[in-house]
């Protein structure tokens, strides 16, 4: 059973439809950029924290069953980690994320798929919208525009979908020919390399190629492991030495922070040394507004008007209290726990352990009392 069987009987294709004209008649039909750049290391490396930190947000919904879906069984393929991850992977590969809203027969969300398009078409029917996707298997799917959540990266030239991602082709293409000019300079020099000269005089053309398929057998392969060669005076072997050019370290490392700053990623991000402040501005910048973004689309996808305006809401979030280092959460409780900011119950939680007995209470430390007034005026009196 494939991603279609689970879905196609309940979604209406529609028939005799037209183009969906755009404003500014930008074309409604859209394909992936280039190659697949999530085989590139460096683009994976930089969307790999991405989609690790998105990964870690709850749900928060006015109806359970949604909250409960979301979080735990998107749909039979993810749960709600892998669905979030999932998402913000196509989010950064595409530019343009289609989340399908399968629902049941009275309009309730039942299940929510990440689209894993090649292609899609923008369709007009009966005056309404609809999205034509095309997958690589050769299979097709029509949805009603309302019935899809869309997460849009580098919104501008179309009212439908994110612009591509041709900024990052010439420096793709830099650190492919880099690597390859790398990998051929060290080839090309692990390997001896020179002219043969035979000091008998002329000789016929099938006697040069023997003696020279003679020496490569006895010197230049893989048995002669001492490396020395030994001729007589009727040979002559000139060496030739093979320098080829290729980037330094700094240039490597100059067309890679390209690409990381294209992601809004550095090192330290990819690599999980950051800072506490490092962390809060990774997440301020890159999570919180994809998780917004997110909320809101969910939110005015999966409710009616009415029921938004009546409080309906689905809301994404992390605790950035349970990403600190170990160090940062002891200060947080000599600094919050012990004046009453919080109880210790919560500091455990985001510490990753069980609440105790009587861990709700908020607890104060004897010399930051409250100050009773009364009681230190009757004091100076006396």
């Amino acid at each position: 059973m494939g991603f279609l069987d689970l879905i196609r009987p309940k979604k209406k294709i529609a028939v005799n439809t037209s183009k969906w004209q755009e404003l500014g008649a930008y074309q409604a039909i859209f394909s992936l950029f280039g190659n697949d750049i999530f085989k590139s290391e460096t683009v994976r490396a930089c969307i790999r924290p991405l989609s690790a930190h998105t990964g870690k947000a709850t749900v928060h919904c006015s109806d359970e069953r949604i909250e409960y879906l979301l979080n735990y069984r998107p749909n039979l393929y993810m749960n709600g980690t892998d669905f979030l991850r999932k998402v913000r992977n196509y989010y950064e590969i595409t530019n343009t994320c289609f989340i399908l809203i399968d629902r049941d027969r009275t309009g309730k969300a039942i299940g929510f798929y990440p689209i894993p398009y090649s292609s899609y078409e923008a369709l007009e029917y009966n005056k309404g919208l609809f999205i034509k996707f095309f997958f690589l298997n050769g299979q097709i799917m029509t949805v009603a525009w309302e019935d899809l959540a869309v997460l849009r990266k580098d919104y501008n030239s179309s009212d439908i979908a994110g612009d591509t991602n041709d900024a990052l082709n010439s420096e793709l293409e830099l650190i492919s020919t880099s690597n390859q000019g790398i990998k051929n300079a060290i080839k090309a020099t692990a390997n001896l390399r020179g002219i043969l000269k035979n000091t008998k005089g002329m000789l016929a053309p099938e006697k040069l190629t023997e003696q020279k398929d003679q020496f490569v057998k006895d010197y230049i392969s893989l048995e002669n492991k001492s490396g020395i060669a030994s001729l007589d005076s009727t040979q002559e072997f000139t060496p030739i030495n093979m320098n080829p050019s290729t980037v330094n370290a700094a240039q490597l490392k100059e067309f890679r922070e390209e690409v990381q700053r294209y992601f809004g990623v550095n090192d330290a991000i990819i690599q999980n040394k950051m800072t506490a402040e490092e962390m809060d501005t990774f997440y301020e910048g890159q999570i919180a507004p994809f998780l917004e973004a997110l909320s809101i689309e969910l939110t005015s996808k999966v409710f009616l008007e009415r029921q938004i305006i009546a409080g309906a809401f689905i809301t994404y979030d992390t605790n950035k209290l349970e990403f600190i280092s170990i160090s940062k959460k002891i200060e947080l409780f000599k600094a919050v726990v012990l004046y009453g900011g919080m109880t210790i119950n919560e500091w455990r939680r985001i510490s990753g352990m069980d609440p105790i007995e009587g861990g709700d209470e908020l607890v104060r430390r004897l010399d930051a009392a409250v100050v009773d007034d009364t009681k230190t005026k009757e004091e100076e009196e006396e």
